[in-house]
Protein backbone atom coordinates (compact mmCIF):
# COMPACT_ATOMS: atom_id res chain seq x y z
CA UNK A 1 0.00 0.00 0.00
CA UNK A 2 1.29 3.45 -0.96
CA UNK A 3 2.28 5.62 2.00
CA UNK A 4 3.72 8.97 0.98
CA UNK A 5 5.03 11.02 3.91
CA UNK A 6 6.36 14.47 3.01
CA UNK A 7 5.15 16.16 6.18
CA UNK A 8 8.64 16.93 7.55
CA UNK A 9 9.80 18.46 4.26
CA UNK A 10 6.61 20.50 3.85
CA UNK A 11 6.79 21.72 7.45
CA UNK A 12 10.40 22.84 6.92
CA UNK A 13 9.37 24.73 3.79
CA UNK A 14 6.49 26.37 5.63
CA UNK A 15 8.86 27.49 8.39
CA UNK A 16 11.30 29.03 5.88
CA UNK A 17 8.45 30.59 3.92
CA UNK A 18 7.01 32.10 7.10
CA UNK A 19 10.35 33.77 7.89
CA UNK A 20 10.53 35.12 4.36
CA UNK A 21 6.98 36.49 4.51
CA UNK A 22 7.84 38.42 7.67
CA UNK A 23 10.87 39.99 6.02
CA UNK A 24 8.96 40.84 2.84
CA UNK A 25 6.06 42.23 4.94
CA UNK A 26 3.01 41.16 2.93
CA UNK A 27 0.75 43.67 4.70
CA UNK A 28 3.03 46.54 3.66
CA UNK A 29 2.99 45.21 0.10
CA UNK A 30 -0.81 45.26 0.04
CA UNK A 31 -0.86 48.80 1.46
CA UNK A 32 1.61 49.94 -1.22
CA UNK A 33 -0.50 48.33 -3.93
CA UNK A 34 -3.67 50.02 -2.65
CA UNK A 35 -1.94 53.42 -2.55
CA UNK A 36 -0.36 53.05 -5.99
CA UNK A 37 -3.62 51.73 -7.47
CA UNK A 38 -5.36 54.88 -6.27
CA UNK A 39 -2.64 57.04 -7.81
CA UNK A 40 -2.78 55.04 -11.07
CA UNK A 41 -6.54 55.58 -11.26
CA UNK A 42 -6.30 59.38 -11.05
CA UNK A 43 -7.86 61.08 -14.12
CA UNK A 44 -4.88 63.40 -14.56
CA UNK A 45 -2.23 60.70 -14.11
CA UNK A 46 -0.90 60.94 -17.66
CA UNK A 47 -0.65 64.71 -17.59
CA UNK A 48 2.83 64.01 -16.20
CA UNK A 49 4.10 61.12 -18.35
CA UNK A 50 7.31 60.55 -16.39
CA UNK A 51 5.50 60.34 -13.05
CA UNK A 52 2.79 58.13 -14.58
CA UNK A 53 5.39 55.66 -15.81
CA UNK A 54 7.03 55.64 -12.38
CA UNK A 55 3.69 54.97 -10.64
CA UNK A 56 2.56 52.23 -13.04
CA UNK A 57 5.98 50.55 -12.96
CA UNK A 58 6.07 50.56 -9.15
CA UNK A 59 2.52 49.17 -9.05
CA UNK A 60 3.37 46.41 -11.51
CA UNK A 61 6.50 45.44 -9.55
CA UNK A 62 4.68 45.21 -6.23
CA UNK A 63 1.76 43.31 -7.73
CA UNK A 64 4.23 40.84 -9.20
CA UNK A 65 5.97 40.42 -5.85
CA UNK A 66 2.69 39.87 -4.01
CA UNK A 67 1.51 37.39 -6.64
CA UNK A 68 4.75 35.46 -6.21
CA UNK A 69 4.27 35.26 -2.43
CA UNK A 70 0.58 34.34 -2.51
CA UNK A 71 1.18 31.87 -5.34
CA UNK A 72 3.75 29.94 -3.32
CA UNK A 73 1.48 29.95 -0.26
CA UNK A 74 -1.36 28.47 -2.34
CA UNK A 75 0.92 25.83 -3.86
CA UNK A 76 2.07 24.73 -0.40
CA UNK A 77 -1.58 24.21 0.57
CA UNK A 78 -2.26 22.36 -2.69
CA UNK A 79 0.77 20.12 -2.13
CA UNK A 80 -0.58 18.90 1.19
CA UNK A 81 -3.93 18.11 -0.49
CA UNK A 82 -2.11 16.25 -3.26
CA UNK A 83 -0.19 14.13 -0.74
CA UNK A 84 -3.42 13.25 1.09
CA UNK A 85 -5.05 12.34 -2.24
CA UNK A 86 -2.13 10.13 -3.25
CA UNK A 87 -2.32 8.24 0.04
CA UNK A 88 -6.11 7.87 0.02
CA UNK A 89 -6.25 6.63 -3.58
CA UNK A 90 -2.97 4.72 -3.51
CA UNK A 91 -2.12 6.63 -6.69
CA UNK A 92 1.55 6.40 -7.68
CA UNK A 93 1.14 9.08 -10.39
CA UNK A 94 -0.12 11.56 -7.78
CA UNK A 95 2.79 10.61 -5.53
CA UNK A 96 5.28 11.34 -8.35
CA UNK A 97 3.52 14.66 -9.02
CA UNK A 98 3.72 15.54 -5.30
CA UNK A 99 7.46 14.79 -5.13
CA UNK A 100 8.08 16.89 -8.24
CA UNK A 101 6.05 19.76 -6.81
CA UNK A 102 8.01 19.53 -3.56
CA UNK A 103 11.23 19.92 -5.54
CA UNK A 104 9.84 22.90 -7.46
CA UNK A 105 8.62 24.64 -4.30
CA UNK A 106 11.95 24.03 -2.58
CA UNK A 107 13.69 25.78 -5.49
CA UNK A 108 11.19 28.69 -5.56
CA UNK A 109 11.40 29.27 -1.80
CA UNK A 110 15.21 29.13 -1.89
CA UNK A 111 15.18 31.77 -4.63
CA UNK A 112 12.76 33.88 -2.59
CA UNK A 113 15.00 33.50 0.45
CA UNK A 114 17.95 34.81 -1.55
CA UNK A 115 15.89 37.88 -2.49
CA UNK A 116 15.49 38.73 1.20
CA UNK A 117 19.28 39.20 1.29
CA UNK A 118 18.93 42.07 -1.17
CA UNK A 119 18.79 44.96 1.26
CA UNK A 120 21.23 47.38 -0.36
CA UNK A 121 20.30 50.99 -1.05
CA UNK A 122 19.54 50.37 -4.73
CA UNK A 123 18.92 46.61 -4.76
CA UNK A 124 15.21 46.81 -5.50
CA UNK A 125 15.70 48.91 -8.64
CA UNK A 126 15.86 47.86 -12.27
CA UNK A 127 19.33 47.39 -13.74
CA UNK A 128 21.39 48.72 -16.63
CA UNK A 129 23.96 46.18 -17.82
CA UNK A 130 26.94 47.04 -20.01
CA UNK A 131 29.22 44.41 -21.53
CA UNK A 132 32.59 45.36 -23.06
CA UNK A 133 35.04 43.12 -24.89
CA UNK A 134 38.58 43.07 -23.54
CA UNK A 135 41.85 41.47 -24.59
CA UNK A 136 41.61 38.64 -27.11
CA UNK A 137 40.75 40.08 -30.52
CA UNK A 138 37.89 38.37 -32.36
CA UNK A 139 37.56 35.82 -29.55
CA UNK A 140 36.95 38.62 -27.04
CA UNK A 141 34.30 40.37 -29.15
CA UNK A 142 32.64 37.00 -29.81
CA UNK A 143 32.78 36.26 -26.06
CA UNK A 144 31.15 39.62 -25.29
CA UNK A 145 28.27 38.70 -27.58
CA UNK A 146 28.00 35.27 -25.91
CA UNK A 147 27.71 36.99 -22.52
CA UNK A 148 25.07 39.39 -23.83
CA UNK A 149 22.99 36.47 -25.13
CA UNK A 150 23.50 34.66 -21.80
CA UNK A 151 22.02 37.53 -19.78
CA UNK A 152 19.20 38.14 -22.26
CA UNK A 153 18.27 34.44 -22.11
CA UNK A 154 18.42 34.56 -18.28
CA UNK A 155 16.02 37.52 -18.30
CA UNK A 156 13.77 35.76 -20.81
CA UNK A 157 13.60 32.67 -18.57
CA UNK A 158 12.33 34.88 -15.75
CA UNK A 159 10.01 36.87 -18.06
CA UNK A 160 11.86 40.10 -17.21
CA UNK A 161 11.32 42.87 -19.79
CA UNK A 162 14.58 43.86 -21.49
CA UNK A 163 15.37 46.91 -23.60
CA UNK A 164 18.58 46.95 -25.64
CA UNK A 165 19.81 50.54 -25.52
CA UNK A 166 23.03 50.38 -27.52
CA UNK A 167 25.10 47.83 -29.42
CA UNK A 168 28.51 48.51 -30.95
CA UNK A 169 29.35 45.73 -33.40
CA UNK A 170 32.91 44.61 -34.04
CA UNK A 171 34.34 44.63 -37.54
CA UNK A 172 34.91 40.89 -37.33
CA UNK A 173 32.87 38.70 -34.98
CA UNK A 174 30.68 39.69 -32.07
CA UNK A 175 30.38 43.06 -30.38
CA UNK A 176 32.68 45.67 -28.91
CA UNK A 177 30.07 46.64 -26.33
CA UNK A 178 26.36 46.55 -25.53
CA UNK A 179 24.08 48.21 -23.01
CA UNK A 180 20.64 46.95 -22.05
CA UNK A 181 18.06 47.57 -19.33
CA UNK A 182 16.42 44.81 -17.26
CA UNK A 183 13.16 46.12 -15.84
CA UNK A 184 12.19 43.93 -12.92
CA UNK A 185 11.92 44.16 -9.13
CA UNK A 186 15.34 43.69 -7.52
CA UNK A 187 17.01 43.36 -10.91
CA UNK A 188 19.99 45.46 -9.80
CA UNK A 189 20.52 43.65 -6.51
CA UNK A 190 20.26 40.32 -8.31
CA UNK A 191 22.34 40.81 -11.44
CA UNK A 192 24.92 43.15 -9.89
CA UNK A 193 26.81 40.11 -8.53
CA UNK A 194 27.68 39.40 -12.17
CA UNK A 195 29.74 42.60 -12.41
CA UNK A 196 33.44 42.05 -12.98
CA UNK A 197 35.85 40.49 -15.43
CA UNK A 198 34.87 37.25 -17.15
CA UNK A 199 37.46 34.96 -18.79
CA UNK A 200 36.93 32.50 -21.62
CA UNK A 201 39.42 29.76 -22.51
CA UNK A 202 38.79 27.68 -25.63
CA UNK A 203 40.21 26.48 -28.93
CA UNK A 204 39.73 29.59 -31.05
CA UNK A 205 37.31 29.23 -33.98
CA UNK A 206 39.01 32.24 -35.59
CA UNK A 207 42.59 30.92 -35.79
CA UNK A 208 44.05 28.27 -38.08
CA UNK A 209 46.52 26.77 -35.61
CA UNK A 210 43.90 25.16 -33.31
CA UNK A 211 45.57 26.73 -30.32
CA UNK A 212 43.95 27.58 -27.02
CA UNK A 213 42.90 31.21 -26.83
CA UNK A 214 42.15 33.16 -23.66
CA UNK A 215 39.92 36.22 -23.94
CA UNK A 216 38.24 38.60 -21.55
CA UNK A 217 35.09 40.68 -21.26
CA UNK A 218 33.93 43.11 -18.59
CA UNK A 219 30.40 43.31 -17.16
CA UNK A 220 29.20 46.52 -15.50
CA UNK A 221 25.86 46.80 -13.69
CA UNK A 222 24.32 50.03 -12.41
CA UNK A 223 20.90 50.73 -10.87
CA UNK A 224 18.25 52.55 -12.88
CA UNK A 225 17.14 55.66 -11.01
CA UNK A 226 13.76 57.24 -11.61
CA UNK A 227 15.53 60.59 -11.58
CA UNK A 228 19.28 60.94 -11.22
CA UNK A 229 18.97 64.48 -9.90
CA UNK A 230 21.68 64.05 -7.28
CA UNK A 231 24.38 64.40 -9.95
CA UNK A 232 24.77 67.72 -11.71
CA UNK A 233 26.76 67.53 -14.96
CA UNK A 234 28.03 70.90 -16.25
CA UNK A 235 27.75 71.22 -20.01
CA UNK A 236 31.48 71.93 -20.37
CA UNK A 237 32.26 68.60 -18.66
CA UNK A 238 30.87 66.58 -21.57
CA UNK A 239 31.63 66.11 -25.26
CA UNK A 240 28.72 65.05 -27.46
CA UNK A 241 29.35 63.27 -30.77
CA UNK A 242 26.64 62.23 -33.20
CA UNK A 243 26.98 59.45 -35.73
CA UNK A 244 24.96 57.11 -37.89
CA UNK A 245 23.60 53.94 -36.29
CA UNK A 246 24.96 50.71 -37.71
CA UNK A 247 24.29 47.01 -37.54
CA UNK A 248 26.48 43.90 -37.73
CA UNK A 249 29.38 44.17 -40.16
CA UNK A 250 28.97 47.92 -40.46
CA UNK A 251 25.58 47.64 -42.17
CA UNK A 252 23.69 50.93 -41.93
CA UNK A 253 20.40 50.69 -40.08
CA UNK A 254 19.70 54.41 -40.02
CA UNK A 255 20.16 56.99 -42.75
CA UNK A 256 20.44 59.93 -40.33
CA UNK A 257 23.02 60.84 -37.70
CA UNK A 258 20.69 59.99 -34.80
CA UNK A 259 23.10 57.97 -32.63
CA UNK A 260 24.76 59.86 -29.76
CA UNK A 261 28.00 59.32 -27.89
CA UNK A 262 28.60 61.35 -24.70
CA UNK A 263 32.05 61.50 -23.12
CA UNK A 264 32.35 62.72 -19.54
CA UNK A 265 35.70 64.49 -19.71
CA UNK A 266 36.66 64.49 -15.98
CA UNK A 267 36.21 60.70 -15.60
CA UNK A 268 36.54 59.43 -19.16
CA UNK A 269 33.19 57.62 -18.93
CA UNK A 270 31.66 57.13 -22.38
CA UNK A 271 27.98 56.39 -23.02
CA UNK A 272 26.54 55.63 -26.47
CA UNK A 273 22.90 55.34 -27.45
CA UNK A 274 21.49 54.48 -30.88
CA UNK A 275 18.29 52.49 -30.43
CA UNK A 276 15.87 55.42 -30.04
CA UNK A 277 14.33 56.99 -33.13
CA UNK A 278 15.72 60.50 -32.79
CA UNK A 279 18.94 62.19 -31.77
CA UNK A 280 17.10 64.03 -28.99
CA UNK A 281 15.77 60.77 -27.52
CA UNK A 282 19.19 59.11 -27.74
CA UNK A 283 20.86 62.09 -26.05
CA UNK A 284 18.30 62.08 -23.22
CA UNK A 285 18.75 58.31 -22.69
CA UNK A 286 22.55 58.65 -22.75
CA UNK A 287 22.49 61.49 -20.21
CA UNK A 288 20.30 59.45 -17.90
CA UNK A 289 22.70 56.49 -18.01
CA UNK A 290 25.67 58.82 -17.51
CA UNK A 291 24.05 60.36 -14.45
CA UNK A 292 23.41 56.90 -13.01
CA UNK A 293 27.01 55.85 -13.60
CA UNK A 294 28.36 59.00 -12.00
CA UNK A 295 26.05 58.57 -9.02
CA UNK A 296 27.23 55.00 -8.52
CA UNK A 297 30.86 56.10 -8.92
CA UNK A 298 30.28 58.75 -6.27
CA UNK A 299 28.86 56.14 -3.86
CA UNK A 300 31.80 53.79 -4.54
CA UNK A 301 34.32 56.57 -3.88
CA UNK A 302 32.59 57.43 -0.62
CA UNK A 303 32.67 53.78 0.45
CA UNK A 304 36.34 53.45 -0.52
CA UNK A 305 37.19 56.58 1.48
CA UNK A 306 35.45 55.15 4.55
CA UNK A 307 37.45 51.93 4.22
CA UNK A 308 40.67 53.90 3.83
CA UNK A 309 39.95 55.89 6.98
CA UNK A 310 39.21 52.65 8.78
CA UNK A 311 42.55 51.23 7.66
CA UNK A 312 40.94 48.31 5.83
CA UNK A 313 41.63 48.56 2.10
CA UNK A 314 40.52 45.45 0.23
CA UNK A 315 39.52 45.08 -3.40
CA UNK A 316 35.91 44.09 -3.84
CA UNK A 317 36.56 42.25 -7.10
CA UNK A 318 39.67 40.58 -8.45
CA UNK A 319 40.91 40.81 -12.01
CA UNK A 320 38.56 37.99 -12.92
CA UNK A 321 35.51 36.66 -11.13
CA UNK A 322 34.49 33.75 -13.37
CA UNK A 323 36.17 31.47 -15.87
CA UNK A 324 34.54 29.56 -18.72
CA UNK A 325 36.50 26.55 -20.06
CA UNK A 326 35.31 25.22 -23.42
CA UNK A 327 38.12 22.76 -24.11
CA UNK A 328 39.10 19.52 -22.42
CA UNK A 329 37.07 19.50 -19.21
CA UNK A 330 33.98 21.59 -19.95
CA UNK A 331 33.57 23.82 -16.90
CA UNK A 332 32.30 27.16 -15.65
CA UNK A 333 33.80 28.17 -12.31
CA UNK A 334 33.13 31.23 -10.14
CA UNK A 335 36.37 32.17 -8.42
CA UNK A 336 34.66 34.01 -5.52
CA UNK A 337 32.07 31.47 -4.47
CA UNK A 338 33.46 28.19 -5.79
CA UNK A 339 30.18 27.57 -7.64
CA UNK A 340 30.75 25.32 -10.67
CA UNK A 341 28.85 23.89 -13.62
CA UNK A 342 30.01 21.13 -15.93
CA UNK A 343 27.52 22.26 -18.56
CA UNK A 344 28.79 25.53 -20.11
CA UNK A 345 26.23 25.28 -22.92
CA UNK A 346 23.38 25.52 -20.39
CA UNK A 347 25.08 28.44 -18.60
CA UNK A 348 25.51 30.36 -21.86
CA UNK A 349 21.83 29.64 -22.54
CA UNK A 350 20.87 31.55 -19.39
CA UNK A 351 21.06 28.89 -16.66
CA UNK A 352 22.59 31.32 -14.17
CA UNK A 353 20.39 31.10 -11.07
CA UNK A 354 22.76 28.91 -9.05
CA UNK A 355 25.69 31.22 -9.81
CA UNK A 356 23.68 34.32 -8.96
CA UNK A 357 22.28 32.86 -5.73
CA UNK A 358 25.77 31.80 -4.63
CA UNK A 359 27.05 35.29 -5.50
CA UNK A 360 24.36 37.03 -3.46
CA UNK A 361 25.05 34.83 -0.43
CA UNK A 362 28.82 35.40 -0.83
CA UNK A 363 28.33 39.18 -1.03
CA UNK A 364 26.11 39.18 2.06
CA UNK A 365 28.72 37.26 4.07
CA UNK A 366 31.47 39.60 2.85
CA UNK A 367 29.47 42.71 3.75
CA UNK A 368 28.60 41.32 7.19
CA UNK A 369 32.31 40.67 7.86
CA UNK A 370 33.35 44.22 6.88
Amino acid sequence: MLELDLSAEIQALRHTFGDISEVVDVNRLREDIARLSEEAGAPDLWDDTENAQKVTSALSHRQSELARITGIAQRLDDLEVLVDLANEMGDEDSAIEARNELGTLTYLINQLEVQTLLDGEYDERSAIVTIRSGAGGDDATDFAEMLMRMYLRWAERHKYPVKVMDTSYAEGAGIKSATFEIDAPYAFGTISVEAGTHRLARISPFGSADKRQTSFAAVEVIPLMEEATEVDIPENDIRVDVFRSSGPGGQSVNTTDSAVRITHLPTGIVVSMQNEKSQIQNRAAAMRVLQNRLLLLQKEQEAAKKKELAGNITASWGDQMRSYFLYGQQLVKDLRTGQESGNPAAVFDGDLDDFISAGIRWRKRRDDDD
